[in-house]
């Protein structure tokens, strides 16, 4: 079907080839310029390196080889020789510096107790603890003793304390032991200075015969408490220490006693 002449002239710009031509094409068609050159880094001339294939041999692994778990189960009877060795051979050596137990006098009553964690840091590693039978201590009578009870408090107790290395068949336990401990500075040796310049201070102000403190009872408070949590038997009323009785009262709470009756001799007759 001819189109007319007006129609072909409005068409005439589709039908030119040159427009139909997209972008991608048209940019194939550019010359492609040329990628620069790249240049190639200057090796320096090395002498080549030397490998001794004798100390790698040893290194290098074997198909014939254990596996790890062997190698460690060996090392471990070895290390097991080493010692079994040291005590075989080297510990007779140690008889030389053999010295005789001399147990401590009455000279040195004290008890330091430490902590060790086998060489490992700890805080209580640094904690020191004295404890010592108060009738071994130099106290001047009876007086000084009450007084050196009722100054001590809590640290007093009548029994040795469990963590004390003291047994009930030792002697000198007639006024109970006495135990104080220092954690407070960074030293043992100024924890456990520290614990003894308070022991004296102590013994210092017992032996001081201004005040006795005669009047004021010692305080069992914390001992009784203690014998209530362990709930052996010994928390019931009254088995902590004794039963009570009227000896426990004081006497002023206590009623008059009545007057007695005389009584007559036996062999008198009544005459009328």
């Amino acid at each position: 079907m001819a189109l007319a002449r007006s129609c072909r002239a409005a068409f005439a710009p589709v039908f030119r080839t040159r427009q139909l031509h997209t972008t991608s094409v048209l940019s194939a068609k550019k010359p492609a310029t040329p990628a620069p050159a790249r240049t190639r880094r200057a090796v320096p001339d090395l002498e080549p390196f030397t490998i001794d294939e004798e100390v790698l041999e040893d290194q290098l692994p074997a198909e014939d080889d254990a596996g790890e778990p062997t190698h460690k189960f060996i090392q471990q009877g070895r290390n097991m020789l080493y010692y079994l060795r040291l005590i075989e051979h080297e510990m007779p050596k140690l008889v030389a510096y053999r010295k005789p137990f001399v147990p401590p006098d009455s000279s040195r009553p004290l008890l330091v107790r430490s902590i060790s964690y086998g060489g490992e840091a700890h805080p209580a590693a640094e904690k020191r603890t004295i404890v010592v039978p108060v009738a071994q201590l130099p106290l001047k009578n009876a007086a000084a003793v009450h007084k050196f009870k009722v100054l001590a408090g809590v640290r007093w107790s009548p029994d040795a304390p469990t963590d004390a290395g003291v047994s009930a068949e030792e002697g000198g336990g007639e006024h109970g032991y006495f135990k104080i401990s220092c954690e407070d500075f960074p030293k043992a040796a100024m924890n456990l200075k520290w614990a003894s310049d308070t022991l004296d201070r102590l013994l210092a102000a017992a032996n001081d015969s201004a005040e006795t403190f005669a009047d004021i009872p010692v305080d069992t408070r914390h001992i009784e408490a203690r014998i209530r949590k362990a709930k052996k038997g010994g928390h019931i009323y009254g088995r902590q220490t004794h039963r009570p009785s009227l000896k426990d009262f004081p006497k002023e709470w206590l009623p008059a006693p009545k007057p007695q009756a005389i009584a007559e001799p036996a062999g008198a007759s009544i005459s009328t």
